[in-house]
């Protein structure tokens, strides 16, 4: 299934840039960034629930927030790409 993660993470404080590293690296462990905070991630139900945990793990809920759009298996004609930035195909052939 195919879900967006989007988080918004405070870097007032230090501890704050270290979540915000954190974050980021644990989504770019399992998708693709899109965006700055926004990652597209395609992987299975029960992976998805170790992610999310730990996500929320990560995150301060008083400073913090992170939201999932669930796209599903038909994702495909759900997403529409305009602009300079590449789109990608989780599916598709993959280079190395």
């Amino acid at each position: 299934m195919m879900v967006l993660v989007s988080y918004d993470v405070s870097t007032v404080a230090p501890a704050g840039k270290a979540r915000l590293r954190k974050a980021a690296r644990e989504c770019q462990n399992y998708g693709q960034r899109v965006q700055n905070s926004v990652f597209e991630i395609d992987l299975d139900y029960g992976t998805f629930i170790k992610l999310k945990d730990k996500l929320l793990k990560i995150i301060d809920e008083k400073y913090d927030s992170i939201r999932f759009y669930y796209l599903g298996n038909n994702w495909k004609r759900r997403i529409e790409h305009y602009g300079i930035k590449e789109t990608y195909d989780p599916e598709g052939v993959v280079i190395i």
